[in-house]
């Protein structure tokens, strides 16, 4: 995998076998996951949205520990997949990048855990799964406005982006901060790191 400019973020980019069938690809392997990210994928939850053409989702993320890193990948149509750092302390804090995911090229993100996440279907019915490490708890879920023009995320302008009323009505990236919500760099680091001690730990055992 590709490390993205949003530290914890990574892009896998598969070969993709064509014939006269169809075609082949593996969207996902541990030992690819596991030489970049340095821990295992934890599987606790698989969801699959799908989404009118203009639809914006996000900017999502979780209280950390245990926060809920996700492995996305766009099955159906397109859409613009968007990773903004919202981890205070962070060097790269307020940084975003952007990722079009799609039925062709069939790249996946992964997304670790104190990062924010949003995605816009570029076209009708773009389906979307994601896995999720940790399963949906609202009471630790929040949400940042996506449309925050301190962010200046680059959403396409051809079309009308459609929220759900929860999306439109989160605060900005500031009004966040100031209320505490945003996750710290430093929680999150220890976290990963603690994840990939117990994948150390695991080894030395084994051996």
């Amino acid at each position: 995998m590709r490390e993205l400019a949003v530290p914890g973020a990574w892009v896998h980019e598969p070969k993709v076998f064509h014939d006269a069938r169809g075609s082949f690809h593996e969207w996902f392997t541990e030992g690819d996951f596991l030489a970049s990210a340095g821990h295992r994928l934890r599987l606790a939850q698989a969801n699959c949205s799908v989404s009118a053409r203009g639809t914006l989702r996000g900017l999502h993320f979780a209280d950390v520990p245990p926060g809920q890193a996700k492995y996305v990948k766009c099955v159906r149509g397109a859409v613009l997949d968007v990773v903004v750092d919202l981890r205070t302390g962070s060097p790269a804090f307020g940084r975003w990048e952007a990722v079009r995911l799609d039925d062709v090229e069939h790249r996946a993100v992964y997304v670790s855990e104190g990062l924010g996440h949003a995605f816009m279907a570029l076209s009708d019915d773009a389906t979307v799964v994601y896995l999720c490490s940790e399963g949906y708890a609202p009471a630790r879920e929040h949400g940042v406005n996506p449309l925050d023009p301190a962010l200046g995320i680059g959403w396409p302008q051809d079309v009308p982006p459609l929220l759900s009323e929860k999306d439109a009505a989160a605060p900005t990236l500031a009004q966040a901060r100031e209320r505490g919500l945003l996750p710290s760099y430093e929680t999150c680091r220890g976290y990963v790191e603690e994840l990939r001690a117990a994948v150390a730990s695991s080894g030395a055992a084994a051996g």
